[in-house]
């Protein structure tokens, strides 16, 4: 593993999107990350989503460059034998309900005490404090109380979801941020710390001026659908096969030249449009203006024409455009993890790249348990503990090494 992050060791607790998201953006910059999973089952994600031949389709991305320990934490042998894998690593990702590992005597001041610099990283649906702390929480809580839900969808019709786990990602993303920060300022004081992130509170962080215009301008921002209220041009426009191309050309330079190349140079002098508060307030017609033109061209042509003309444009892509896009292929952004049943699974690319110290290309996410001896051995030997008597109770399972 040759990664940013090679040499850091990382135990990933809990289940479900969060914490794993997170643990797998870890394992892509070449931590060893070492997923504990009870044994049976193992983690809920092995079934989420859509399966093929059995297999989750979700599973070899979520889990990727992952090792999987099967290891039971209801019960003191499996406490006292992650006790003793916890003195071996640099940071824990969890995502239980607060106040669960304290109750299981591993909570950062119990495993600090024999592992000082040990970085403790919490995701949780309201963060380790305040009044809810201990309430369930789930992204999509986090991304109605962060308040991204009441700006999503169109202005006649209930708050809609993004399509994707976006709480989830939002604060699995955060979570790696303030390890990355908390092994930083270790360097520095030789201590750990704990690393507390509330779903919520990641969504809340991205919704900009929000807050600062309710209190002092006495503006509430709502649902707008595929329009930003107040800048113009900025819409998804229609062409002549059907796609839909958003073009962002509100910077006064920017719109200029999208005049010039629908042929109408004039109407970026005219008063309707010659500015940036004009063009807000006379959105509507200008849209209108622009899908007329956009409706005349198929997609591919009318992007290559804003290209040459240096103005901002997309298609709004599903699946099918970013399998079949050549800038993701040069960008290495379509990787194939193949899965236990044999299926070459695709999946999103390691992001961001690495000019020198380039990850290798991530493992698909393990068997169950594949990764339990080579991992467990020796702590259970530690802990005074018969290897094969916690397999026989059911403590410990093995997999196939992946």
């Amino acid at each position: 593993m040759t990664g940013p992050l090679h040499g850091i060791r990382v135990l990933e607790l809990g289940s479900f999107i969060a914490g794993p998201f997170a643990g797998q953006l870890l394992a892509d910059y070449g931590a060893e990350v070492l997923k504990i999973e009870p044994p049976g089952k193992g983690d809920a994600m092995r079934t989420w989503g859509q399966t093929l031949d059995g297999e989750s389709l979700w599973w070899p991305t979520i889990a990727r460059g992952k090792r999987s320990v099967a290891l039971d934490l209801h019960g003191e042998e499996g406490r006292s034998v992650l006790r003793r894998l916890a003195d071996e690593v640099d940071v824990i990702l969890e995502n239980f309900r607060p106040g669960l590992l304290e109750r299981w005597g591993l909570d950062h001041a119990t495993l600090a005490q024999t592992n000082p610099g040990l970085v403790m990283v919490h995701v949780s649906g309201y963060g380790q404090t305040g009044p809810r702390s201990r309430d369930a929480g789930f992204g999509s809580i986090g991304e109605a109380m962060g308040g991204i839900r009441h700006t999503t969808g169109d202005p006649d019709r209930p708050p809609a979801r993004a399509g994707v786990s976006l709480g989830d990602s939002l604060a699995a993303l955060f979570a790696v941020i303030g390890t990355l920060a908390a092994i930083n300022e270790r360097h520095r004081s030789g201590h750990g710390q704990e690393v507390d992130v509330a779903i919520y509170e990641a969504v809340a962080a991205l919704m900009e001026s929000t807050l600062a215009d309710h209190e002092l301008a006495g503006v509430t921002r709502g649902r707008s659908g595929s329009v930003l209220p107040g800048v113009a041009p900025s819409n998804v426009y229609p062409t002549r096969d059907g796609s839909g191309v958003i073009v962002a050309a509100n910077a006064d330079a920017v719109f200029g030249r999208l005049m010039k190349a629908m042929g109408r140079a004039e109407l970026a002098s005219d008063e309707r449009f010659a500015d940036h508060q004009g063009r807000g307030a006379n959105a509507t017609e200008l849209d209108a203006l622009i899908g007329a033109w956009t409706a005349e061209r198929d997609a591919k042509d009318l992007l290559a024409e804003l290209a040459d003309a240096g103005v901002p444009a997309g298609q709004i892509y599903s699946a099918a455009e970013m399998l079949d896009d050549e800038h993701y292929r040069a960008r290495e952004m379509i990787l194939r993890l193949t899965n236990a049943a044999g299926h070459a699974v695709p999946s999103a690319g390691v992001v961001p790249k690495f000019s020198r110290s380039r990850p290798d290309v991530p493992t698909p996410g393990p068997p169950l348990g594949a990764d339990t001896r080579a991992v467990l051995a020796d702590a259970i030997a530690g802990a005074g503990l018969d290897y094969d008597a916690l397999v026989a109770a059911g403590v410990i399972a093995e997999g196939a090494i992946a």
